[in-house]
């Protein structure tokens, strides 16, 4: 979660000028004041549990992040964290399903599907990269994140905002989906952080429990 509000506080002002285009110009914004208050948030008390820390942020989110993207990035890391449920370790793999019962909570709640230029251009092609790597390689997850992303452009949007445009929406990259490939890289960011599975004790588990999660 640091790093991925570092990485929204970065671009915070590319995805605001991307929404320019398509939306409200407020994504960027909305992103940032949201995953600061994540961060600040869990640095008062840390979670106990990888599951707890993604619950916390997602309830944060919805209440801090305005138009649609609150509700969305709030339920996938909610519903990530509920499948995560109380254990203190979880391996990669286990987080990997997570992530896709968040990702899938997120197409149902908003309608989508892909190709509907969306954040789910983004998240899809990474949890199914992930899946083909057997729930390991989060860096593989983020090369697809980023060119699900880039190929948004030639779409036109049928969900959200970006949908009253019409045809006017092709040719502008979306960006939800960028955002989600920020969080995506993210993770693989956090990824390189921790040992490899099984290094420190056998245990199959990304060492670093839920700070490999936070």
């Amino acid at each position: 979660m640091t790093a991925a509000a570092d990485a929204v506080a970065r671009e915070a002002d590319r995805l605001t000028e991307l929404d320019s285009a398509i939306g409200d110009s407020d994504h960027g914004g909305n992103m940032r004041r949201g995953f600061e208050a994540v961060r600040e948030e869990l640095g008062e008390e840390v979670p106990a549990t990888p599951g707890a820390v993604l619950m916390t942020a997602g309830r944060k989110l919805v209440s801090t992040v305005g138009g649609a993207s609150g509700p969305l990035y709030g339920t996938l890391l909610r519903r990530a964290g509920k499948a995560l449920g109380s254990a203190e370790r979880v391996s990669r793999e286990e987080l990997a399903g997570a992530l896709r019962t968040g990702i899938d909570a997120v197409a149902q709640l908003g309608g989508a599907v892909a190709g509907d230029k969306t954040m789910l251009d983004a998240l899809f092609p990474a949890v199914e990269a992930l899946a083909d790597s057997g729930g390991k390689d989060f860096e593989a997850a983020r090369t697809a994140a980023e060119q699900g992303a880039e190929e948004t452009v030639p779409l036109q949007a049928r969900k959200g905002r970006a949908s009253y445009l019409g045809e006017r929406s092709i040719g502008h990259q979306d960006p939800g989906a960028t955002s989600a490939a920020l969080l995506v890289a993210a993770l693989a960011e956090a990824d390189t952080a921790v040992e490899p599975e099984g290094d420190a004790d056998g245990t199959g588990s990304a060492q670093g429990g839920s700070g490999g999660s936070e």
